[in-house]
Protein backbone atom coordinates (compact mmCIF):
# COMPACT_ATOMS: atom_id res chain seq x y z
CA UNK A 1 0.00 0.00 0.00
CA UNK A 2 2.83 2.41 0.85
CA UNK A 3 4.49 1.69 -2.50
CA UNK A 4 1.27 2.72 -4.22
CA UNK A 5 1.18 6.02 -2.32
CA UNK A 6 4.82 6.67 -3.13
CA UNK A 7 4.20 5.95 -6.82
CA UNK A 8 1.30 8.41 -6.99
CA UNK A 9 3.30 10.99 -5.05
CA UNK A 10 6.16 10.75 -7.55
CA UNK A 11 3.81 10.97 -10.53
CA UNK A 12 2.03 13.99 -9.07
CA UNK A 13 5.27 15.74 -8.14
CA UNK A 14 6.72 15.13 -11.61
CA UNK A 15 3.61 16.50 -13.31
CA UNK A 16 3.42 19.58 -11.09
CA UNK A 17 7.15 20.22 -11.43
CA UNK A 18 7.03 19.95 -15.20
CA UNK A 19 4.06 22.30 -15.48
CA UNK A 20 5.55 24.87 -13.10
CA UNK A 21 8.86 24.75 -14.96
CA UNK A 22 7.14 25.31 -18.27
CA UNK A 23 4.95 28.12 -16.96
CA UNK A 24 7.96 30.07 -15.74
CA UNK A 25 9.99 29.47 -18.89
CA UNK A 26 10.66 32.65 -20.87
CA UNK A 27 8.86 31.61 -24.08
CA UNK A 28 5.72 32.58 -25.93
CA UNK A 29 2.43 31.29 -24.56
CA UNK A 30 1.86 29.20 -27.68
CA UNK A 31 5.14 27.35 -27.29
CA UNK A 32 4.60 26.92 -23.58
CA UNK A 33 1.11 25.48 -24.10
CA UNK A 34 2.47 23.07 -26.71
CA UNK A 35 5.19 21.95 -24.31
CA UNK A 36 2.65 21.48 -21.51
CA UNK A 37 0.40 19.46 -23.82
CA UNK A 38 3.32 17.32 -25.00
CA UNK A 39 4.55 16.72 -21.45
CA UNK A 40 1.02 15.96 -20.22
CA UNK A 41 0.52 13.44 -23.01
CA UNK A 42 3.87 11.85 -22.19
CA UNK A 43 2.99 11.61 -18.49
CA UNK A 44 -0.44 10.19 -19.34
CA UNK A 45 1.17 7.54 -21.53
CA UNK A 46 3.62 6.65 -18.76
CA UNK A 47 0.78 6.49 -16.26
CA UNK A 48 -1.30 4.21 -18.49
CA UNK A 49 1.69 1.90 -18.96
CA UNK A 50 2.29 1.81 -15.20
CA UNK A 51 -1.37 1.04 -14.55
CA UNK A 52 -1.34 -1.76 -17.13
CA UNK A 53 1.75 -3.27 -15.50
CA UNK A 54 0.10 -3.01 -12.08
CA UNK A 55 -3.04 -4.65 -13.42
CA UNK A 56 -1.00 -7.48 -14.96
CA UNK A 57 0.95 -7.97 -11.73
CA UNK A 58 -2.26 -8.02 -9.67
CA UNK A 59 -3.75 -10.56 -12.07
CA UNK A 60 -0.66 -12.77 -11.76
CA UNK A 61 -0.73 -12.57 -7.96
CA UNK A 62 -4.45 -13.37 -7.92
CA UNK A 63 -3.78 -16.41 -10.12
CA UNK A 64 -1.05 -17.61 -7.80
CA UNK A 65 -3.26 -17.15 -4.74
CA UNK A 66 -6.08 -19.05 -6.42
CA UNK A 67 -3.72 -21.87 -7.38
CA UNK A 68 -2.35 -22.11 -3.83
CA UNK A 69 -5.89 -22.07 -2.45
CA UNK A 70 -6.82 -24.97 -4.74
CA UNK A 71 -3.77 -26.90 -3.54
CA UNK A 72 -4.69 -26.32 0.12
CA UNK A 73 -8.29 -27.31 -0.56
CA UNK A 74 -7.18 -30.52 -2.29
CA UNK A 75 -4.77 -31.36 0.54
CA UNK A 76 -7.51 -30.74 3.12
CA UNK A 77 -9.94 -32.89 1.15
CA UNK A 78 -7.40 -35.71 0.92
CA UNK A 79 -6.74 -35.51 4.66
CA UNK A 80 -10.49 -35.53 5.39
CA UNK A 81 -10.92 -38.66 3.26
CA UNK A 82 -7.98 -40.25 5.07
CA UNK A 83 -9.58 -39.57 8.47
CA UNK A 84 -12.96 -40.75 7.19
CA UNK A 85 -11.47 -44.03 5.97
CA UNK A 86 -9.66 -44.52 9.29
CA UNK A 87 -12.88 -43.84 11.20
CA UNK A 88 -14.81 -46.33 9.04
CA UNK A 89 -12.17 -48.98 9.73
CA UNK A 90 -12.46 -48.39 13.46
CA UNK A 91 -16.26 -48.59 13.33
CA UNK A 92 -16.11 -51.78 11.27
CA UNK A 93 -13.92 -53.41 13.92
CA UNK A 94 -16.80 -53.25 16.40
CA UNK A 95 -19.55 -54.47 14.10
Amino acid sequence: MNGNKAFWGIVTAAAVGAIIGLLFAPEEGNKTRKKIKKKTNSLATDLIEALEKSKEKASNVAGQIKEEGEEYKDAAWDKAEEYSDAAKKEVNKYQ
